[in-house]
């Protein structure tokens, strides 16, 4: 399907291309970048493959890419080619888990790390201090979320 649909955006570029005028809007390129991205086209929608990580775990120190402390269930891990950092981004599917402090999540993630293992459509969900974070949201190990960019933030990740 790929591939057709890049054969698809080919062909249409060589064909129309040279009858063309600078057109603001592009949907065959917003569709190959789309899948090629894992985003919907137009849209800060993204679908990303999510694995866990915590303080404590072999190279994870208490600061981030920004050099601000990492946040427990707020601070998530990107590629800064696909989510730039500062990004906010709502995951639906950490809506109602249980933070740290006893509070529900409301779903908020801050993109202010990245790792040497995140490429592409991945994601890193920071858990918190140790291995016994990771268990409420276990369920979301290697599962397929969808992330959508809500804002940008300056400084350092609220707590």
């Amino acid at each position: 399907m790929r591939r057709r649909l890049a054969a698809l955006a080919l062909f249409s570029a060589i064909c129309i291309a040279p009858n063309a005028q600078a057109a603001a809007n592009d949907p065959i390129g917003d569709l190959v970048s789309s899948i090629v991205s894992g985003a919907l086209p137009g849209t800060g929608v993204f679908n990303v493959k999510a694995t866990l990580y915590h303080a404590g775990a072999k190279g994870v120190g208490g600061l981030d890419s920004l050099g601000c402390r990492v946040v427990p269930m707020r601070t998530i891990a990107v590629d800064k080619t696909l989510i730039p950092r500062r990004t906010v981004l709502f995951i639906k599917e950490t809506v109602g888990l249980k933070m740290p402090d006893g509070a529900t999540h409301d779903g908020y993630w801050y993109a202010s790390d990245v790792g040497g293992a995140i490429k592409g459509q991945r994601i890193d969900l920071y858990t918190g201090h140790n291995a016994a974070s990771m268990k409420t949201m276990q369920k979301l190990n290697l599962g397929t979320l969808t992330a959508v960019k809500v804002g940008q933030f300056t400084g350092c990740p609220p707590k």
